[in-house]
């Protein structure tokens, strides 16, 4: 029997393990359909919420409780997103990506609401950071403000 070498992990997983470059992203289309190998090849958990049509940042907030499974006791306000995001013990992982699809309604219709729904990833993103964990947050949109990917290079 050979010992198997382990594969060498790709740029995008290299990149995602790097805490410190974590952020909010537009994430390309042929990155995103990669991305649950990706994670699994490195043992992140991809969490994913589907906003579509969600024009009310109440109903965006519901949707991320549901579709990341979050306790009970969530609040659907922006502390309680926080609180969730911050305390994935039910969920251990070494990093985090969130994607995010849909979102191009909920930003045209309510661009203060969307810049404080990303504050609260920001935060969370840099309380994640100090523990040297990557938390990711990918959008399917490009808004202003929003970057692209950095450099896989």
């Amino acid at each position: 029997m050979t010992p198997t070498t382990p594969a060498t992990p790709s740029p995008l997983q290299q990149l995602l393990s790097r805490a410190s470059r974590a952020g909010i992203y537009h994430l390309p289309d042929g990155l995103r359909r990669n991305l649950p190998d990706t994670c699994a090849g490195i043992g992140f958990s991809l969490l994913s919420c589907d906003l579509r049509e969600t024009t009310v940042i109440g109903t965006a907030l519901r949707t991320l409780g549901e579709d990341l499974d979050f306790p009970e006791w969530y609040g659907v306000n922006f502390d309680a997103l926080a609180d969730c995001l911050t305390d994935l013990s039910w969920n251990d992982a070494p990093g985090y990506v969130l994607t995010i699809h849909g979102a191009d309604a909920l930003h045209a219709a309510d661009p203060a609401a969307f810049a404080t729904l990303n504050a609260v990833f920001a935060e969370v993103i840099g309380e994640w950071t100090q523990r040297n964990i990557p938390f990711w947050v990918f959008y399917d949109l490009r808004a202003d403000g929003l970057a692209p990917l950095p450099t896989l290079a």
